[in-house]
């Protein structure tokens, strides 16, 4: 039986995985590795056992034996439901994917969907939805549709509200669109994936192309990397003259995207103006400015307010 679940199904294999979980928050992460080595040996199947072997590891400065359990949990998980290709791309094993898992990134808003307000608002500063509504209503518009890309828990739907006449939310995580509900401001809410091309991502489903007059995604981007099937998207949904309003976080110089140790994307301004320039949005404003903090650190990001052309 092929084990991803948190717990090993073995009650001595979870009380040591328990025991290594509290020497590891202790900051003694080797004992921590070598009581998860332990539990493994009862439960070579668990593939989230072997997750939580590898971070251990890695604290404790053991890259290649990180990267070896990583290797593992991946071979136990082919959904790689824990991100383990991410790790490994930090660590120099492979190359940075263009995408993260859409199962990881499922997985890890459903799980953090009760506490994400909480987590993100009141203990991360977190200022997206506020900065990237205002720059929507310096336009003066009022708009018929807007579809809100990767809409999480509906942050951004109160924000813009009073400019939208019809308000749609997509995201991959049904337990954020089950908190988004709880908002009342959405028409229609919907699983989606934008990692795929429009046709697989569930956005048209029985839903017409060029139908939006305003199209968001606040503090979604950075879970996506390459960033062509989001620009498709939203090409596809946009009508002519419609707004595309968005965030990334700041990659600084170059014209590319990278992988943060955070397990987070982040992209260039000159990236972006390249998409938004090949899918036929004119760049109307950009503001560069603070929108979350890390581990006690400000986190910089560049918003983005464009126009479909033609």
């Amino acid at each position: 039986m092929q084990q991803s679940q948190l717990t090993s199904g073995d009650v001595i294999a979870d009380r040591r995985a328990d025991y290594a979980k509290m020497l590891d928050e202790g900051g003694e992460p080797d004992a921590a590795a070598e009581l998860m080595e332990q539990a493994l040996e009862l439960t070579p199947g668990w593939a989230a056992g072997w997750y939580r072997l590898a971070t251990y590891r890695e604290k404790a400065g053991h890259r290649t034996e990180a990267a070896e359990a990583y290797r593992k949990t991946l071979a136990l998980d082919s959904d790689d439901i824990f991100g383990a290709t991410l790790k490994l791309a930090l660590l120099g094993e492979t190359e940075t994917p263009n995408q993260p898992p859409s199962r990881y990134v499922e997985r890890l808003f459903d799980d953090y969907a009760g506490r994400f307000e909480t987590s993100l608002v009141e203990k991360l500063d977190y200022s997206v939805p506020q900065k990237l509504a205002a720059l929507v209503t310096s336009t003066g518009r009022h708009y018929a549709l807007a579809v809100d890309l990767g809409c999480g828990t509906g942050l951004l739907g109160p924000e813009i509200a009073g400019q939208v006449a019809q308000l749609e939310g997509y995201d991959l995580s049904q337990n954020m669109l089950a908190k988004a509900e709880e908002k009342h401001v959405y028409a229609l809410l919907a699983q989606a994936d934008l990692s795929l091309e429009p046709e697989a991502s569930g956005l048209f489903s029985g839903e017409p192309q060029s139908r939006a007059d305003l199209v968001t995604a606040a503090d979604v981007l950075m879970y996506l990397g390459n960033l062509e099937s989001v620009f498709l998207i939203a090409a596809r949904l946009a009508a002519s003259g419609a707004d595309f309003a968005f965030s990334v976080e700041d990659a600084g110089e170059g014209d590319g995207f990278h992988l943060a140790p955070s397990l987070r994307y982040a992209h260039s301004e000159a990236y972006v103006r390249g998409l938004c320039a090949r899918y036929g949005f004119d760049v109307l404003k950009i503001e560069k400015t603070i929108i979350r903090k890390d581990g006690g650190k400000p986190v910089s990001g560049i918003l983005f307010l464009t126009r479909r052309i033609g």
